[in-house]
């Protein structure tokens, strides 16, 4: 018997990532197991709270249609079904960008006192950020941190910016949006007269953009989750792209090999398993959290962290436990009743 009855799944955000978002908590919905919990699915987007699913233990998903579906009271994370109040005793977080990933919908279940599966609201608020987030581990001697330039909304029209970040950071570099995932807002800049078109790009996603030096190597990513007793680290992944880089195509659209395991010695995965490790339990993670890099010649250099990875039937993380040889609904309930 689990420690909760009433897992809420809540999906969908605010931010540009809000479609994947769906598809990863339709998928984390449908593998939670079902002779445990009672499972419900909450849409939610720009305030509107709405329970679009459910399935109550041992039986079949009920999916509400539209116009019919209960909205979610946010006073106590609660919700009328059929004329029966149900009350959420834990929440398992599948929001991608802004409100899930950056803290704000943390700080709404820790003010309420209810269970979730991520981070804290302050992890997730300085992981989101990526500038904040490569400043907590610039000083380790497990990962290394690309060169980069902050710019902030207002100092785009400095003048000759282009040319100054070009000739500290080299090219080609990359510009991409300090929060956000799934690659948008992202462009890897080959030539000086393309920076501003990358800025403006970048500027639509958000109002701080990173202007980061190119490391060439191979792109690898690797999951960490606490299983009660220890931090585990699941198979490394080795994304290999025709694209620039792993961009929105190559990772939805089939753009890409996604190698699991890594071709990679036994040296370098137990060197990235532990980097991952070090960094989770530097930054005070909690959940399952995936850790981005690239290995180059000259050591291990961190892209970012994803404190709400991608959980979609193609994503990385699934593939990563497939490859453990370990059951999904099994994994999930250790997330779940680990936190």
């Amino acid at each position: 018997m689990g420690k909760y009855s009433n897992i809420a799944v809540i999906y969908g955000s605010d931010s540009s990532e809000w479609e994947v978002s769906c598809r990863s908590g339709e998928f984390v919905s449908s593998r939670i197991d079902g002779s445990q919990y009672n499972v419900y699915e909450i849409f939610a987007r720009f305030g509107n709270w709405s329970l679009v699913a459910y399935r109550k233990k041992n039986a079949m998903r009920v999916i509400i249609p539209d116009g019919a579906r209960p909205q979610v009271d946010k006073t106590d994370f609660s919700v009328v079904v059929n004329g029966e109040k149900v009350q959420f005793d834990f929440a398992y977080v599948m929001q991608h960008g802004t409100p899930g990933e950056n803290g704000l919908m943390q700080g709404y279940f820790e003010m309420l006192g209810i269970p979730f599966s991520s981070c804290s609201s302050f992890v997730s608020a300085v992981t989101f950020d990526k500038f904040s987030c490569k400043n907590y581990l610039r000083d380790t001697d497990y990962v290394k941190c690309a060169a980069d330039i902050l710019i902030r909304k207002g100092e785009e029209n400095a003048p000759g910016l282009a040319h100054s970040v070009v000739e500290k950071l080299g090219l080609p570099l990359f510009v991409k949006p300090t929060d956000g995932g799934s690659s948008f807002g992202v462009t890897k800049v080959k030539k000086e007269e393309d920076f501003d078109p990358a800025l403006e790009c970048a500027f639509s996603e958000g109002k701080t953009v990173l202007a980061e030096q190119f490391i060439p190597g191979r792109e690898i990513t690797d999951a960490v989750y606490f299983n009660g007793k220890e931090l585990m680290a699941l198979p490394v992944v080795e994304i290999v792209t025709g694209h620039e880089f792993f961009d929105y195509d190559a990772k939805y659209n089939g753009f890409s090999e996604e190698i699991c395991p890594a071709r990679l010695s036994d040296e370098e995965t137990a060197m990235v398993q532990e980097a991952s490790k070090k960094i989770y339990a530097r930054l005070g993670c909690s959940g399952l959290v995936r850790v981005d890099y690239i290995l180059a010649e000259d050591g291990l250099y961190f892209l970012e962290v994803n404190t709400i990875p991608g959980m979609t039937a193609a994503s990385l993380v699934p593939k990563m436990v497939r490859t453990a040889g370990m059951d999904m609904t099994e994994f999930l309930s250790q997330i779940i009743e680990n936190r």
